[in-house]
């Protein structure tokens, strides 16, 4: 595969790819524009803050609001959790009713022996995924 690159400050950005199949690098390259792409602003008090989707371990949902966490702080999002799923790049999956995750940023899954599987952050944040998504979940990590 050859890589060319061309700075030119009066075009608009793009990324073309001429590929003789969708590999997994292809794959790749895509999510990583898409979510350099993705433009969402999140809310502390008052202010508001524009978030880099690269930063986001998950959006979640806490009494009828939508929150993105990061690495220390946690953003309310004036997005619907379903509105957020549609819109988010391959990386992203629905674990359960009210989490999205980037499956980048799972440290590792927890298996108890009743057969519920624990999702561990690289941020130290736990969650579950449901019955209804291990599949979805297992198919998204390749297992």
């Amino acid at each position: 595969m050859k890589f060319r690159l061309i700075i030119d400050k009066n075009r608009e950005e793009e990324v073309i790819i001429y590929a003789h199949e969708k590999t997994k690098l292809v794959e790749e390259i895509e999510n990583l524009v898409s979510e350099n792409n993705f433009e969402l602003t999140g809310f502390i008090d008052r202010e508001a803050v524009k978030l880099n989707l690269a930063e986001v371990y998950c959006f979640i949902s806490e009494n009828n609001k939508v929150f993105a966490l990061c690495e220390k702080e946690k953003f309310r999002l004036r997005e619907r959790l379903y509105q957020l799923e549609e819109k988010l790049p391959e990386n992203f999956v629905k674990i359960n009713q009210s989490c999205i995750a980037d499956i980048k940023k799972i440290k590792k899954f927890d298996a108890s022996f009743t057969g519920v599987l624990k999702v561990i952050f690289k941020n130290g944040y736990t969650d579950y995924v449901s019955r209804r998504n291990v599949k979805n979940v297992k198919e998204r990590l390749g297992l």
